[in-house]
């Protein structure tokens, strides 16, 4: 038998046997994808916000400030996850997620004329809610699967990716008709996502240690030489924040997010501005999300493929070439040139999560990964507030070629940040 099988010293006799006892996990993994695929509308933000401008009149600075907002809490809402979920279970923060993403949709259906209630209910409550389950769900089902990790987190990530294609043009036609209205597209939102989420929290669990025990662990890859052959060690947050590497990354990922942020914010209008009928336009917010799901495959495969630095500088160029195309599109008004940059935008906004992940594991170890990664994801709260300036550039300049210039910019920026970073 032992002849036949692998022997206990190898690490796999014991998974190969009890796995074949019965160990279901792929439900995890599908209801995973479809509470992301609910939890992804916050995305489809240049669609929901169209109703409440003209309902209120208010300017597009102000509702770029909401979707900056938004994504301030989501990033939030994933640090408070992980702490929440460490302390209790998964079931309890996504309870608690499903509570505040309902509640704010629900008052966001209620506004009466007030930004600041808008930026409460939709910036701070559905962007915290939205948050908490996102880190809670794919921490949560990545467990299950740490033999599959890529295929695991690119099923979520693209479910995510998916919800503005998928549900932003259901709520586009939901607005658009008399007997719904957009009131009534916030409050079916709003019920939809908290019944999900509550469905969710009745089946996602961590894998008790017995059941971790029996999952197949993952294949061990060769040793290759690589510019990450340096030594290194287990790093704590407090250590990690001291290292000037890890500030060079961060305003690294503030550059390369700043681009994806901003566009998805003015996607819609930016579509419209270059003659896209309203129906593509709304399409193309919702591709431009599965871009950025697809982004998360690409870029995790050619990471396997390659190594970190040549995975970030391939990035960080099509992070480059993506408002430069979209730029050539605003000059010439051309749709197809607008449709390319708006997907080279997805997918490079895509990298960056995937990168971000890569990074921290490699530079500062695994032990302390769960935190130094909430840390590091934090650079959405400074990329995000690109997207209220870039609106404002816009409002004063009539167009969007002041800020589109912004963006390659700031990817040019990050090109150079991207060079300096050498090891911990």
């Amino acid at each position: 038998l032992r002849g036949l099988l692998p022997g206990p010293a190898d690490g796999h006799l014991r998974p190969a046997f009890e796995m074949r006892k019965g160990i279901v996990r792929w439900p995890f993994l599908a209801v995973g994808v479809v509470s992301m695929l609910f939890a992804g509308i916050i995305y489809a933000w240049s669609i929901l916000k169209a109703p409440l401008g003209d309902a209120f009149g208010w300017t597009a600075s102000q509702l770029a400030m909401n979707f900056t907002l938004t994504m301030c809490f989501f990033c939030i809402g994933g640090v408070v996850s992980g702490v929440l979920t460490k302390r209790t279970s998964p079931k309890v923060t996504v309870l608690c997620a499903a509570a505040l993403s309902w509640a704010g949709f629900a008052l966001t259906s209620r506004l009466s004329g007030q930004v600041i209630m808008l930026y409460i209910t939709y910036g701070v409550m559905c962007g915290l809610g939205i948050g908490m389950a996102y880190n809670a769900v794919i921490a949560s089902t990545n467990a299950w699967f740490p033999d599959k990790k890529g295929v695991c987190s690119g099923a979520l990530m693209m479910g995510f990716g998916a919800s503005t294609l998928v549900l932003g043009n259901v709520a586009g036609t939901m607005i658009e008709t008399p007997a719904i209205g957009w009131r009534g597209t916030y409050l079916i939102l709003g019920i939809l996502i908290g019944v999900v989420l509550l469905v969710t929290a009745r089946v996602v669990r961590l894998p008790s240690p017995e059941e971790a025990g029996a999952l197949p662990k993952p294949k061990q890859k060769k040793a290759r030489k690589s510019e990450d052959s340096f030594e290194t060690r287990d790093y704590t947050t407090p250590e990690m924040i001291q290292r000037p590497s890890f500030w060079r990354f961060f305003l690294f990922t503030i550059a390369m997010a700043a681009v994806g942020n901003t566009v998805i914010s003015f996607a819609k209008d930016l579509a419209l501005s270059v003659g896209a009928s309203a129906a593509l336009a709304t399409t193309l917010v919702g591709v431009l999300s599965v871009c950025n799901g697809l982004g998360r495959i690409l870029c995790g495969a050619i990471f396997d493929a390659l190594d970190r630095r040549k995975t970030m500088l391939l990035s960080n160029v099509l992070t480059i070439l993506a408002p430069t195309v979209t730029l050539g599109a605003i000059g010439m008004g051309s749709v197809p040139l607008c449709v390319a940059g708006l997907c080279l935008t997805g997918i490079s906004y895509g990298c960056a999560p995937t990168i971000s992940s890569a990074f921290v594991a490699t530079f500062y170890g695994t032990k302390h990964f769960a935190m130094n990664f909430s840390i590091a994801n934090t650079m959405l709260i400074p990329a995000s507030f690109t997207a209220t300036l870039a609106s404002a550039l816009a409002a004063s300049t009539g167009g969007y070629m002041a800020s589109v210039l912004m963006l390659i910019a700031f990817a040019v920026v990050g090109f150079v940040l991207n060079l300096s970073i050498k090891q911990p």
